[in-house]
């Protein structure tokens, strides 16, 4: 049940890179939303300048999800409209944002979402994988887990998408490798930027051209699904005497 006189929670999807990518409906919510809380103030800072925006705002990253959900909470219980940004794209994807959302559901507050850009289903569009079916894990564990979650997906008959950063891709994709050896992959890099670059074919040849040319920006790795093996049907039947 909502609650009365209490204000909304909006999830405001903002562009993977290309400005142009900004909706008219973003720009207006951001706009009418008393606060706006982002995960770097001066980035954000930036894409508001550029659209005219002056609403304020306020920090809501990993380090400090728990105690700033709560106020943020509350000022939307005492009648605020406040956004959720990320740094770009759509927030709660590979983002403390879900925790925000999570409580706000919990206390019968309206969450409202307002879509745009996102990089997982970018990438996945334009990977020439199949999209009918696809999971998406996000960034592999660093450290602890990492093994059993590749454990978990190397056998998967579904479409994979991963994020990287700059410093473990290639690490990463020779990993990918032991696992996932027999498949298509593709690695796009930078999407929707000057520099965007699509990189494909199989883990030999992603590895060679990390190999000539130093990766610089953000990755997402799509992993063609296992191939299902195809099962003969074999006829049973009854010899007859003659």
């Amino acid at each position: 049940m909502k609650i009365e006189n209490s204000g909304k929670l909006y999830i405001v999807s903002t562009p993977i890179g290309n400005l142009g990518d900004m909706t008219f409906r973003a720009v207006e919510t951001l706009k009418n939303c008393d606060l706006i809380a982002c995960e770097d103030t001066r980035r954000t800072g930036l894409l508001l300048k550029e659209f005219d925006i002056d609403t304020n705002l306020t920090s809501y990253h990993d380090h400090n999800k728990n105690y700033r959900s709560d106020q943020i909470l509350q000022k939307i219980l005492n009648g605020q409209n406040i956004a959720i940004v990320s740094d770009a794209g759509t927030p709660c994807i590979s983002d403390p944002g879900f925790v925000i959302v999570r409580a706000a559901r919990e206390q019968n507050i309206e969450v409202i979402g307002v879509p745009g850009a996102t990089a997982a289903i970018n990438a996945l569009a334009v990977s020439g994988m199949p999209t009918d079916r696809f999971v998406f894990e996000g960034f592999l564990p660093h450290k602890k887990g990492r093994r059993s979650r590749l454990d978990a997906i190397k056998d998967e008959e579904r479409t994979l998408i991963l994020y990287e950063s700059v410093h473990r891709i290639v690490k990463t994709v020779e990993e990918l490798k032991l696992y996932f050896n027999d498949r298509k992959v593709a690695v796009l890099r930078e999407m929707t930027k000057t520099y965007e670059e699509f990189i494909s074919g199989t883990f030999d040849e992603v590895i060679s051209h990390f190999n000539e040319s130093d990766p610089k920006g953000e990755f997402v790795i799509v992993i063609e699904a296992r191939r299902s093996e195809k099962k003969v049907k074999i006829n049973k039947y009854k010899s007859s005497d003659h």
